[in-house]
């Protein structure tokens, strides 16, 4: 009886703790989380989770085995209408709301019960978040995560820098990532500061799915889309950053 009373004191201690290791750790995660993205809002990420997950996968799949095209290019560097395209293109509400479009959000999951399918209504803060932070994937714990980085995000940058990390991770083609790598190996420019107002809205039309739609041989479909999305950036005319 006294050993048994013994053995079940041992196993409360063992688990208080590994419960107060966990609680520090948890603690730690959240400080450093905090402090990562203060510090990425003056700094050019060196690189992205989604990045790092193909080069690791290329390690061990020669099919992926592609090389990883990056270069950072400031806000200066970047015409207008490069921003103007991807906001027409991914998420025109994105000066005015906080990181989420619940309307999108809304009609999206209203699509589902018709269709039994769950399209895409992630704005360009939660493509940020889950582009530099996360893995790819469709839990319910990484769409948890994506969301406690997007409210970061939407509270220590501001929407500028939002934008100018976007376009310099997003993926534009196979292994080439950022606008600046988009318009030198992609479309032949000497960098994204010759990009025209048409291939501004090419590469925004590919953003979807760039493993699907191509730039350099563009199907109907994104063809298509690329006229919109022109017809959407004049309508939308500017962006006013405060």
């Amino acid at each position: 009886m006294n050993t048994g009373f013994k053995k079940q004191k041992q196993f409360k201690r063992k688990l208080s703790g590994f419960y107060r290791i966990a609680g520090w750790a948890v603690v730690v995660a959240f400080v450093f989380s905090i402090l990562l993205v203060f510090v990425l809002r003056w700094l050019p990420p060196p690189t992205s989770a989604f990045m790092m997950e193909r080069y690791v996968t290329g390690l061990f799949q020669k099919e992926r085995k592609t090389g990883i095209h990056y270069h950072w290019v400031s806000w200066e560097e970047i015409p207008p209408h490069m921003f103007l395209a991807v906001v027409a293109a991914e998420d025109q509400k994105f000066m005015n709301h906080w990181g989420f479009d619940f309307d999108s959000i809304s009609d999206a999951i209203g699509k589902k019960k018709k269709k039994g399918r769950l399209r895409g209504a992630s704005t360009i803060t939660q493509q940020v978040a889950k582009n530099l932070f996360l893995w790819p994937g469709r839990s319910y714990v990484r769409k948890g995560i994506e969301a406690y980085f997007t409210v970061l995000l939407e509270l220590l940058w501001d929407k500028r820098r939002i934008l100018e990390v976007y376009l310099n991770i997003a993926e534009f083609g196979d292994g080439v990532y950022g606008v600046n790598a988009a318009a030198e190996n992609l479309l032949g420019k000497r960098s994204a500061g010759y990009l025209a107002k048409r291939d501004a809205a090419l590469l925004a039309a590919v953003l979807p799915n760039p493993k699907r739609f191509k730039v350099r041989k563009p199907s109907p479909y994104v063809k298509e889309r690329c006229r919109w999305i022109q017809r959407q950036m004049h309508q939308l005319g500017s962006l006013r950053f405060q």
